[in-house]
């Protein structure tokens, strides 16, 4: 159980809301960080260049990440789909086993009266 489990569902989607903006800040900064010293090994090239390149290769890491982001969020959704329905299947024969064990419990009372 984790403390998001605690909260009610508009401060979840809050709190929810709030960490999507931080990873995406953070994401934009290892952007321009990487594409800051990827573009510092160019030093023949001019200033405008390289900040051209800079823009190129900070945008290309973002689609990047992006599309990893929306693989993993895919992966996950596939993932709860599997599980659910395994919980769905296993609920469902523990309460075929609960009513089996029931039934059989009250088969053997009915026998045992009637021999009585």
């Amino acid at each position: 159980m984790t403390a998001m489990d605690d909260l009610p569902v508009d401060l979840r989607a809050f709190h929810n809301e709030v960490e999507g903006h931080l990873l995406a800040a953070a994401a934009h900064e290892e952007a321009h960080a990487a594409a800051a010293r990827f573009a510092a090994r160019l030093e023949r090239l001019p200033e405008p260049q390289r900040d051209e390149i800079e823009r190129l290769f900070a945008a290309e890491y973002l689609a990047l990440v992006r599309a990893s982001w929306q693989r993993t969020a895919r992966r996950g959704q596939e993932l709860r789909g599997e599980y659910e329905a395994v919980y769905r299947r296993l609920r469902a024969r523990l309460l075929a086993g609960l009513l089996l064990g029931c039934a059989l419990l009250v088969a053997t009372d009915l026998v045992v009266l009637v021999s009585v």
